[in-house]
Order: structure tokens, then sequence, then C-alpha cells
């Protein structure tokens, strides 16, 4: 199945753009995705091992399952003061 991540801030300017197209077995896991992301754009790897991901506006673990037509956020971690 193909899948689009909606990138926010970090991920974003790493990525050049604000979404991902990746391409995942059906059944996949975020933890696929996250794999399947680097691999698309390795330019993401490092921010990929802190990221949190969003499936269908509840926050994911790497064991959760991406259904079909999913909307999925990838959420960089954030820093400030």
């Amino acid at each position: 199945m193909n899948v689009t991540v909606k990138l926010f801030a970090a991920a974003r300017d790493l990525a050049g753009g604000d979404q991902l197209a990746v391409e995942l077995p059906s059944g996949a896991t975020v933890g696929e995705l996250r794999e399947q992301m680097q691999v698309a754009c390795p330019a993401l790897g490092p921010l990929l091992a802190h990221a949190m991901f969003a499936v269908d506006a509840t926050y994911a673990t790497d064991k959760t399952y991406i259904p079909a037509g999913a909307e999925i956020a990838c959420i960089p971690p954030v820093s400030g003061g």
C-alpha cells in the first residue's frame, strides 16, 4: 500500500517538502514505516530515531499497525527554552 506521511518542522526541512510518499506492505507497522522512510529519504535518518508518529490523530508506537487510508504524521523532537 502507498501511504503519505505528513512532515513538520525539521522533518519537513530535511525532506524538502511537507509530505513523503512511502510504499509499505499491507499490515505494516509504524516501525516498518520508520525504516522505509529512511530508505526513501536518507536525510531523515538521524531524526527518525527520535520522532513520534501519529496514525489517524492518535500517537502510535512502532508496533502500531497502519490501516489502509490512514492519516499519518511524523512529529520530530522539539526543543525550546
